[in-house]
């Protein structure tokens, strides 16, 4: 060993200053000011798998990733798990996240015997770092090309936030036979941005924060939604998981800039109210009732209205990031309405 004891405790002051400017956070541009965190840590949830799963016949299970490649030559990952004979299950995270924000709803349903897929949208996770076709219409329809490659027929799509408008965009465009079920989870749809026809919307300055916050300081401005308002990390009494606020800021560093800075006008003012009411399957809409980054009152709770055979499940308490912080309480109800 070298150095003073004089020595190690500056240093160790130093990286303890370091460690504050890191978790003090600049504040999100929609919030004047961050209510302080909670202290208290706890574990992330513990994956609610099954050992029930189902047989699996001789070279009928898929454990698999890859690439599609889509008309422009865009390459959109996946992750492709479980029998090949079963019913798929396929999940669409939100901005500016990855695949691998469902793992604890792929390992739950590949425990429940279904094909499970997730694939991470252009622009983010391992997909291309798209300059352009970010935005739904492409969203939609590089899901087609994936489904279409996989060749996924009466398949459940789930799509969490900005997933859910990608979802209910590309079911009201699929071919016949592909989606036998559609699940929104405090998703954007109908549309967020306020204007003459949505006056209870978020205002467009909400939306050019984000995009300013993300260009001063991406990695900042990620760190901050995620210790906040995401997983309702900043209500009085939280208990906050750096693990899982790690992990969400992991995803979104992983993305590309401009594609995650073009999704913010995907996600806020793509209006997809003719989708809602053209799409003939069973929707379910879940949402948390303290959802701060999508509020209820402007998307489940006038989508459900425009919905043709659409069921409302609402979560008194609970963040927009409640696939994760509650898996618990999710997974058991997208069971049950898949099942039924």
């Amino acid at each position: 060993m070298t150095g003073s004891s004089d020595e190690h405790a500056k240093a160790d002051q130093e990286g303890a200053s370091r460690r504050h400017v890191v978790t003090s956070g600049l504040g999100l541009a929609l919030l004047s000011a961050l209510p302080a965190l909670s202290a208290s840590e706890a574990p992330a949830a513990t994956p609610q798998t099954s050992s029930k799963t189902s047989p699996k016949p001789p070279g009928d299970s898929i454990m698999s990733s890859g690439f599609v490649t889509t008309k422009d030559g865009t390459q959109i990952y996946y992750k492709d798990w479980g029998p090949k004979t079963a019913q798929p299950v396929v999940f669409h995270h939100g901005w500016p996240l990855s695949a691998d924000d469902w793992d604890n709803q792929m390992m739950f349903f590949l425990g429940q015997g279904f094909r499970v897929i997730a694939h991470d949208r252009r622009g983010h996770g391992r997909s291309t770092q798209t300059d352009t076709g970010n935005e739904m219409d492409t969203y939609a329809a590089d899901v087609a090309a994936l489904t279409d490659h996989l060749d996924l027929k009466n398949a459940v799509h789930v799509g969490h936030s900005t997933g859910g408008g990608e979802v209910i965009h590309y079911v009201a465009r699929a071919k016949p036979g592909r989606v036998a079920k559609a699940v929104l989870i405090g998703a954007v749809p109908p549309i967020m941005v306020k204007s003459d026809k949505n006056p209870g919307g978020l205002p467009l300055e909400v939306f050019d924060g984000f995009r300013a916050a993300q260009v001063a300081n991406r990695a900042q401005f990620f760190y901050d939604v995620a210790a906040g308002p995401f997983y309702g990390f900043n209500r009085p009494g939280a208990k906050v998981s750096e693990a899982v606020v790690q992990n969400w800021w992991r995803q979104g560093m992983m993305g590309g800039t401009k594609a995650h800075y073009d999704c913010i006008k995907a996600f806020s003012e793509t209006d997809f109210t003719e989708d809602l009411k053209s799409v003939d399957v069973p929707v379910l809409l879940m949402h948390g009732e303290d959802d701060q980054i999508v509020p209820i009152a402007d998307s489940a709770l006038i989508g459900i209205k425009l919905l043709k055979k659409g069921t409302l499940k609402t979560y008194p308490g609970l963040p927009h990031g409640m696939c994760t912080t509650h898996p618990d309480v999710i997974n058991p109800d997208l069971l049950a309405f898949i099942k039924a």
